[in-house]
């Protein structure tokens, strides 16, 4: 049997909030997220927020009071209705599916409140939202811990590309406030007095993919664009665009990629950096290919030298352009670098890849927590898997 949203629960629209006195204890919604607070509530949770009007598919789960903006709606429970239970329904529902305006995607109340979902009693909603909650802390748990180890990284790449490693005691060199006489002034800042400093026209060998880029098709060779080029790694799956196989060696006769060649995006978005790691692809306009020159730099360290904040301030300082910030390859080439010597690369290197190595791990540990939590939601929310109640009520339900 199956209920709709009209018979479960109530909709109640948000309100302009920039009326409202300040304040810093009732947090504001919108479809994002909390976007402000203020010291009066509008309504009390627990409820489900649901997006009226731009980003529909993004439910939230409240709790306490709060104040919701008039892009999202409040939904209330009925009493006896579990709102984590009805929390996890909207999430398990494809709401763009309600969308009506060709503009703005919005969604209506009469539309919300024919939203029909598969009934349970009362106990049974409570023990699928606690199985589901149990996922959603171990996820945020999880997302919690790539967010501490990317600070870390972030942290990492400041000191290592400011005071390098000292090869015989493998540490840190001291900071340029306790040490000044280890350092000297470049265009990345202060950097050891060990490493030379050169731009990268002087260090790489490199390619700028500008052009016409060959016509696309619909199979053939994977064309690498810079939408696929993210910030440390790249995406084959954002982004899908292929070129024929007959056109692949006029479009990479300037230099086909190798293994650890470091991508770089020049425009939309600026300053994406990934090393490449497969060589059957093309790579398209706005995507500059570089490979250190060999004995002096090593690929691996240059990828992580142009995510460097000493680099990054070149780069920015550099770029042009308002809406879309982008660089001309002849002014990029010239933007310089701090190189120390191999050992010293490969011992910074080693420093990231162990954090690297910890962030991925747990990258995949998400993915197959969220993979899980989907699959749950669609069993347990449709009745396929059923839920084993025990006689002691104490004790947590199992699933069968």
């Amino acid at each position: 049997m199956n209920k709709s949203l009209e018979e479960i629960a109530h909709i109640f629209s948000g309100i302009d909030y920039k009326m409202n006195p300040p304040g810093d204890s009732v947090p504001i919604y919108g479809t994002g997220g909390i976007m402000g607070y203020t010291s009066i509530p509008l309504y009390q949770g627990p409820a489900v927020l649901s997006g009226r009007k731009g980003s529909i598919n993004k439910p939230i789960y409240v709790e306490g009071d709060f104040w919701n903006v008039d892009t999202i709606f409040c939904i209330k429970a009925n009493e006896n209705i579990d709102t984590k239970w009805l929390y996890y329904n909207f999430q398990n529902t494809d709401l763009t599916k309600l969308i009506e305006a060709t503009g703005v995607p919005s969604v209506n109340s009469k539309s919300l409140y024919k939203l029909e979902f598969k009934w349970f009693e009362p106990d049974e909603q409570q023990r699928i939202a606690k199985i589901l909650s149990t996922s959603d802390a171990v996820i945020e748990k999880t997302q919690a811990a790539i967010a501490k180890y990317k600070a870390i990284k972030q942290g990492m790449l400041h000191d290592l590309f400011t005071r390098g490693i000292d090869t015989t005691t493998n540490k840190l060199r001291p900071r340029f406030e306790d040490a000044p006489q280890l350092y000297k002034e470049s265009k990345m800042g202060m950097i050891p007095k060990e490493w030379e400093e050169k731009s990268l026209e002087d260090s790489t060998d490199y390619v700028d993919y500008r052009g016409k880029t060959p016509p696309k098709s619909d199979f053939g060779v994977f064309l690498v664009t810079a939408k696929n080029i993210r910030f440390g790694f790249i995406d084959y799956e954002i982004s899908k665009e292929f070129i024929r196989e007959d056109a692949f060696e006029n479009a990479m006769s300037r230099g086909k990629v190798k293994n650890s060649d470091v991508l770089f995006t020049t425009e939309a978005p600026l300053g994406n950096v990934a090393q490449i790691n497969r060589e059957d692809v093309a790579l398209a306009q706005r995507v500059i290919k570089y490979r250190g020159l060999e004995g002096l730099l090593h690929n691996d360290f240059l990828a992580l030298t142009l995510m460097s904040d000493g680099f990054r301030r070149q780069l920015f300082s550099e770029s042009t352009g308002t809406t879309v910030q982008g660089i001309k390859g002849s002014r990029l080439h010239k933007l310089k670098i701090g190189i120390p010597q191999i050992e010293e690369q490969n011992s910074i290197v080693k420093y990231l890849l162990a954090i690297d190595n910890k962030l991925q791990t747990e990258q995949t540990y998400l993915h197959k927590m969220q993979l899980l939590k989907k699959g749950l939601m669609e069993d347990l929310l449709s009745g396929r898997k059923k839920i084993l109640i025990s006689d002691n009520t104490n004790e947590d339900a199992d699933t069968n």
